[in-house]
């Protein structure tokens, strides 16, 4: 795995960007990522071009040994193009303009905009295509961050119209398919059709629905555009994009399929902080992150990566030290910046590159650690990549060995259940979490696949929950020999975000035998108890043509089991998770590990890596020693 950093040359005089290459190297560092913020240095004039600046900036990494991932600028536009369109920004739900002054101020859907990117990723292309230290190219930089994915815009309307009459054909398929019968709110033609914000009351869900997909089909297209241009400049470069943690606004499948290493930015102590962990959880984890959060993504990204590139990703961004983004921002213990590089390593990354090299002294992120301090002396962090770099010279390249368990995730479930989650409690994203961390807590690697994966090398899978089931997916789980689990709310919603005939879970009855009679929401607090686990949030009155397999203390059911397919009626709090990953394992023959807490393992083609996430010293079967905080073990297999 090589390792890197993001570097802003236009920061800093010139006259240090040979020592800061030299030192980047000494570092154990072969990557910099560089230009995707630079678009008013790169064009500070409409159609005026100041290449040397940049020319100077690439020769001097390149003549120290270093390689470059250049991006696209198409992050900042400056302002100089705002003032020319002034109908490209985005307008959030509220009718609100995103204007100048910080980043991301566009409109996915502004066609003069996508003009604009098409030529200034042109000339960049162009320019450095065939450049020898041209490394790979990043699109962009974070779609979606900060909330501009959706865009209310008069653009974003006009594109969402002609989305749909492409959809649905005619008005009337439209109207059907929304249910539109209702309230009184048919269309009589396409124009007519304006975006589902500023309603009195809640919007028609199968219009959010339908507004989600195109949204998130803009992004994809738009990412498109740049694809196309630097293949066709530089054929076999790689190209990359930088996801981020906990976000689910656009079908990260649909632009992975057009890149080839899927990158993300990873920041765990913010994500701890930012989401929906407990107060225990944050105490404890405060300055490790929870033990899951790197890891899901890892493997979440290395499945949006298309499989025919070899499912190649990376950490695009790793956080060195305390973040300036989060309610509050503590710093790593020491040792947590080279576990999570190696923990990236033992998910089969392909890079790591730490944001930033050096800590800016200006403007929004000067609260932000570096590498180096903003006076160029070296931060904590320095000394954890070179013990980092050590390491992955050691053991040389890893390959992810095939993982036991498969979870399926899908983006659209994570927008169906954010438009009608029928309890504030419902979380798409904490569900499919827990999921994963109850399978990594008994020691198992997961690969997160989407719903059109192949699933038949897996001895496990787990459907966290599937409103929406595409077509074709219930045969593929009905072909499988291994135990599958579906949670609460599969099957309950046809593509037209309608309940399905029959009532839920649709076409997934047969394979489950059971039908959903009516759902409750519960409120915070709520508690029913059950033996060894507590039904909280959510449950489902089941009809079965069997007896459940597991029952609460009133001996009404909550997970039925058919010919190694179990369908969970509630929202499975840990202990329930435990007990069927602990059934669904035994049924598959899979081995299971007891970890303390903190513990995770990950099992590459050639070695174990265990990492310490808790707060002390733990004594581990067949260590010579307790394994401290905040660090690692090795093994061969």
């Amino acid at each position: 795995m090589k390792l890197g950093c993001c570097y802003y040359p236009e920061h800093w005089p010139e006259d240090i960007w040979a020592e800061d290459a030299r030192r980047m190297r000494a570092m154990g560092l072969s990557l910099v990522r560089i230009g995707e913020f630079a678009w008013s240095r790169i064009e500070p004039e409409p159609g005026h071009y100041d290449w040397g600046w940049l020319d100077r900036a690439i020769e001097t990494l390149h003549a120290a040994g270093l390689k470059v991932i250049l991006g696209t600028p198409t992050a900042t536009p400056p302002k100089w193009l705002v003032d020319r369109m002034p109908d490209m920004v985005a307008i959030d739900e509220q009718g609100r303009p995103r204007g100048f002054g910080s980043r991301r101020h566009y409109c996915f859907s502004h066609e003069g905009y996508r003009a604009e990117c098409r030529r200034i990723v042109t000339v960049l292309a162009a320019r450095y295509a065939k450049h020898p230290a041209l490394h790979m190219w990043q699109t962009d930089n974070e779609y979606g961050c900060h909330d501009t994915v959706l865009s209310f815009s008069h653009a974003a309307a006009a594109a969402f119209r002609g989305w749909c009459a492409a959809r649905y054909g005619t008005i009337a398929a439209l109207n059907a398919a929304w249910g539109n019968v209702f309230w009184s709110m048919e269309y009589r033609s396409f124009a007519e059709i304006d975006p589902p914000h500023l309603t009195v009351t809640e919007a028609n869900p199968t219009h959010w629905l339908d507004y989600r997909r195109f949204a998130s089909d803009q992004v994809a297209s738009f990412n498109r555009e740049q694809v196309a241009i630097l293949r066709e400049a530089a054929p076999g470069t790689p190209i990359t994009h930088n996801f981020m943690g906990f976000f689910t606004e656009f079908d990260h499948h649909d632009v992975g399929r057009d890149i080839d290493v899927a990158t993300w930015d990873s920041y765990p102590l913010g994500f701890l902080e930012q989401f929906w962990f407990s107060q225990a959880e944050k105490r404890d984890y405060l300055r490790q992150g929870h033990p899951d959060i790197a890891a899901f993504h890892h493997d979440l990204y290395r499945g949006c990566s298309p499989k025919e590139a070899g499912s190649r990703w990376g950490v695009m961004e790793q956080q060195p030290g305390p973040v300036n983004w989060a309610r509050f921002n503590p710093a790593p213990l020491p040792g947590m910046v080279a576990l999570w590089t190696l923990e990236a390593c033992a998910h089969g990354a392909e890079l790591t590159s730490y944001f930033r090299w050096r800590q800016a002294p200006f403007a929004q992120e000067q609260m932000h650690a570096g590498l180096l301090r903003p006076d160029s002396t070296e931060a904590e962090a320095a000394d954890e990549v070179r013990a980092a770099a050590a390491v992955l010279d050691a053991i040389g390249p890893q390959a992810c060995a095939q993982a036991p368990a498969a979870l399926v995730f899908s983006y659209e479930a994570a927008w169906v259940i954010g438009i009608q989650p029928q309890g504030q409690s419902f979380r798409y994203l904490e569900l499919v979490f827990e999921a994963y961390s109850a399978l990594r807590i008994r020691g198992l690697d997961v690969d997160i696949v989407s719903p059109d994966a192949d699933l038949s090398a897996y001895r496990m899978v787990v459907v966290p929950t599937l409103p929406i089931v595409p077509d074709g997916f219930a045969e593929k789980l009905a072909a499988l020999s291994c135990p599958v689990l579906l949670g609460p709310r599969s099957g309950s919603k046809t593509d037209s975000f309608c309940i399905p005939d029959g009532l839920a879970p649709g076409n997934l009855r047969d394979l489950t035998g059971v039908t959903v009679n009516r759902v409750e929401s519960l409120r915070d607090g709520v508690s029913e108890p059950a033996d060894g686990f507590a039904v909280t949030r959510w449950r489902e009155d089941v009809v079965a043509d069997h007896a459940p397999e597991i029952t609460d203390a009133a001996a009404r059911g909550v997970v039925y089991y058919k010919d190694g397919v179990r369908y969970c009626a509630v929202w499975p709090d840990r202990d329930l998770l435990a007990l069927l990953v602990e059934r669904m394992a035994h049924e598959a023959g899979v081995e299971l590990c007891d970890l303390p807490a903190g513990i995770r393992v990950r099992r590459t083609q050639t070695h174990v890596f265990t990492f310490n996430y808790s707060g002390q010293s733990v004594s581990l079967p067949g260590f010579d020693a307790p394994l401290p905080p905040a660090s690692w073990h090795l093994a061969p297999l």
